[in-house]
């Protein structure tokens, strides 16, 4: 059986002025926000999720595919086991 994630609560935020929304600095310490991150704004059943994103410059995409993130993990692995110079 799957654990259920516990909640925690951060306590309240206010809607302000043009629906900006501030967030605590205990949460955005715990999450490790800076001002300017980038958050997805999701809702399921009724509830509103953020959630932290970061984005990859059209340039850099190719390092993050899966067949070069493979060969990455491949690479670091005969490094670890001594088979490089």
């Amino acid at each position: 059986m799957q654990a259920v994630p516990k909640k925690k609560s951060y306590g309240l935020v206010r809607l302000g002025k043009r629906s900006v929304l501030t967030l605590g600095a205990d949460l955005t310490r715990e999450l490790k926000l800076t001002d300017g991150d980038l958050l997805e704004l999701c809702v399921q059943d009724g509830k509103i999720i953020l959630e932290p994103k970061k984005v990859i410059p059209a340039d850099q995409e190719w390092f993050w595919t899966k067949e070069w993130q493979t060969a990455e993990k491949e690479a670091q692995a005969e490094i670890d086991a001594g088979l490089t110079k």
